[in-house]
């Protein structure tokens, strides 16, 4: 073990339940190692605020089972800021950091990849709902956003054959689709649309079709946010969004997909077709139990990892183990939906292209 005595710890990105849980058991951790802990405010706009706070077993009592994050989160990149990264650099040194602990996705550990480069000593925790980071199989808040789009796509089904209408469900999922895949699989969507495999309208509304012709007197589609789509095959698929401004990391800021699909569906088939954004309501609130122990399983090795001396790591989930992996490789690339994914959401969903080629 090094001779840690001091390291901070912050929160990054959108926030995600059990980002409580992972700050709970790195204090609990770091106390029992005989370390003290500061929270960073804000994410790594608290090095440029020049905002902590100190972190003991007593201020992180009761806060497993609540969602969102006691430290504050935003998307601030220091990188973007003149002189940010130095500043970074000048607090890690007047706050007598030992070594850092960035909990976020892709963003986040991206950033903190950059630092580790720069010679601080960083260790990455894995969290996204979207699930989509390499490195490890599963990221914590992933199984809360599935059960809470999942409840509700059960919810909308009810009302969707009282009314006879179709039913467009519009979730998170930026550049994977895995929250649409599983809650579409287990809440029966007959329609399942993620940004993996673009598709069109045009599909969409012969599913829908092809549904009635059947007898079914309602259909759900589920799409993730990021999902391409274009109006006939003959046109390019592309992203629908109605804030054309981009986010601290020039991302887009998706939203407007659901709206826009239901409206078309509509007009194609006569068929009332309503909209229901699941939004933020997938990122908060409590996290489940699997969640919750996989985030204090997390923090833990977190802790552990620089105790160890090491840096330039992500703390991962592999089969049941806890393992650390290269920040370098966790960021490299992203984890879409493979094709026995797609193929296993097909076989229950009818996806548009195989209900095309009926």
């Amino acid at each position: 073990m090094s001779n840690l005595k001091r390291i901070g710890i912050l929160t990054g990105g959108g926030d995600c339940p059990g980002l409580n849980a992972v700050i709970r058991a790195v204090v609990t951790r770091a106390e029992q190692l005989g370390v003290s802990v500061v929270g960073i405010r804000g994410g790594w706009r608290g090095f440029l605020d020049n905002d902590t706070e100190v972190l003991t077993r007593q201020r992180t009592r009761g806060i497993l089972h609540e969602g969102g994050t006691i430290l504050g989160t935003t998307r601030v990149n220091p990188f973007q800021v003149k002189g940010g990264p130095e500043r970074v650099e000048a607090c890690f040194k007047a706050w007598h950091l030992d070594g850092l602990i960035a909990v976020g996705g892709e963003g986040t550990l991206s950033l903190a990849t950059k630092f580790h480069e720069r010679g601080l000593k960083v260790v990455g925790v894995p969290k996204t709902i979207d699930n989509d980071l390499s490195g490890t199989d599963v990221t914590f808040g992933f199984d809360t956003a599935i059960e809470v789009a999942t409840d509700l796509v059960d919810r909308l089904r009810t009302t969707a054959e009282a009314h006879e209408r179709v039913m467009v469900v519009e979730v998170m999922g930026r550049h994977a689709g895995w929250i649409a895949i599983h809650c579409g699989l287990a809440g029966g969507a007959d329609v399942v649309v993620v940004p993996e495999r673009p598709t069109t309208i045009e599909e969409i509304t012969k599913v829908v079709l092809l549904r009635r012709a059947e007898g079914k007197v309602f259909s759900i589609v589920v799409i993730a946010e990021g999902a391409l789509i274009a109006e006939k095959s003959s046109e390019a698929a592309h992203l629908v969004l109605t804030n054309n401004a981009p986010d601290a990391f020039g991302r887009p800021r998706l939203g407007g997909i659901g709206a826009h699909v239901a409206r078309c569906i509509e007009e194609a088939t006569g068929i009332e077709s309503r909209v229901t954004v699941l939004g933020h309501v997938q990122r908060g609130g409590t996290p489940t139990a699997r969640d919750r122990v996989l985030a204090l399983r997390f923090g833990v090795r977190a802790m552990d990892v620089l105790a160890e001396g090491k840096s330039g790591v992500m703390v991962a989930l592999h089969g049941d183990k806890i393992v650390d992996v290269p920040l370098a490789e966790a960021t490299k690339q992203r984890k879409t939906v493979d094709q026995d994914w797609l193929a296993l959401a097909d076989v229950f969903c009818e996806g548009p292209a195989l209900a095309a080629s009926r």
